[in-house]
């Protein structure tokens, strides 16, 4: 229960992150964002959509299905999508570093919230793959 309620916690804090950078982004789409941004990048719209929109969607999704979802196979679709965000976190972290080269706080959260819930959540739903002794 601590874990679900720890994932939560992260998904309010990732979700802050978003709204703040999806304000941001509506802002730079009105010519309201002076100077140099991320999200004035190509990479801000990796799925054809504010990347930011996408996190203000997934992360009280997925506070709400850690509750919620039970069996086997839901299980293994929510560890499959915070895969998919971790992975997506790693690609943006590495474009942050190596091809924007812009600084972006309100990203990084995001993406260490991101791999923090990929290992929370397959701490609660698979308890045996961190802990092999459990």
């Amino acid at each position: 229960m601590v874990i679900r309620a720890v994932i939560t916690l992260l998904c309010g804090v990732a979700l802050y992150a978003s709204l703040f950078m999806l304000n941001k982004s509506r802002r730079a789409a009105r010519g309201e964002v002076k100077g140099p941004s991320v999200v004035k990048t190509p990479r801000a719209h990796l799925f054809g959509v504010p990347n930011s929109l996408l996190g203000t969607l997934y992360y009280p999704c997925l506070a709400a299905a850690v509750w919620l979802v039970h069996g086997r196979i839901a299980e293994i679709v929510l560890l499959v999508v915070a895969l998919g965000a971790a992975a997506t976190s790693a690609y943006l972290a590495y474009s942050l570093i190596y091809v924007t080269r812009r600084e972006c706080p309100y990203c990084w959260t995001s993406h260490i919230v991101n791999w923090c819930l990929l290992a929370l959540c397959a701490w609660i739903f698979f308890p045996d793959i961190l802990n092999p002794a459990a």
